[in-house]
């Protein structure tokens, strides 16, 4: 058994998933009669629940407006998702590196039934020992939860884990959990947001895994 855990955000860290993302939520306006907010207004809130997403983006934050809108976003998604997202650069030259040293989990407010699904098409399903979605925790990022619920799954201590992700939310999420934050300029968080909340910044899910294999030396 591996000391080390290492936890990877999905969205912007291991897959690039903006096009069926963005596509999703265009459908998802259009069903209701409205104008779609600009690219950047909903890249720029990507790793956020979708009700979240859905109430900064202006809906009504009305309970039956909010689901249907989701309900249309999945509908859409649902159908473009495996065609439309890709591996992030190094992604997964990343897991396999970390692999040989470490037990490797998911934590991502994307529902982990499709996570899985999505994870199995783009080949790297079988890295990770536990993917906790939006379904298994009743508090999502930055809240420390879904990062505690998979060190409970795989069994690990904070002491030797990590969690890697692009934006503040996985950073407060690991450190609300007392794990090491890492984070990566790939994704839809920015730099000087970054910054706040950790030392370690890296341009890619391998130099991150790099900089990890390093310090078990």
């Amino acid at each position: 058994m591996n000391d080390t855990t290492i936890l990877f955000d999905l969205d912007g860290t291991l897959i690039d998933s903006t096009a069926a993302i963005l596509e999703s939520f265009k459908f998802s306006f259009e069903m209701y009669g409205e104008i779609c907010p600009q690219d950047e207004k909903i890249t720029e809130l990507i790793g956020y629940p979708l009700d979240y997403m859905f109430i900064h983006l202006g809906v009504e934050n009305q309970k039956e407006k909010i689901e249907n809108h989701i309900k249309f976003y999945k509908m859409k998604y649902h159908q473009v998702y495996l065609d439309k997202t890709s591996l992030i650069s190094e992604a997964k030259e990343a897991l396999k590196k970390c692999h040989q040293f470490a037990d490797l989990g998911v934590v991502t407010t994307k529902t982990s039934k499709f996570s899985k699904i999505l994870l199995n098409h783009l080949g790297i399903g079988t890295f990770f020992k536990t993917i906790i979605g939006r379904e298994d925790a009743k508090n999502p990022k930055p809240n420390a939860e879904p990062i505690l619920n998979a060190l409970k799954m795989l069994k690990k201590s904070k002491e030797q884990a990590f969690m890697i992700g692009d934006t503040i939310l996985d950073l407060k999420s690991a450190i609300n959990a007392n794990v090491t934050p890492i984070a990566l300029t790939c994704g839809y968080g920015k730099l000087e947001d970054l910054q706040k909340f950790t030392k370690y910044i890296f341009s890619t899910p391998f130099e991150a895994a790099n900089f990890i294999s390093n310090l078990k030396k």
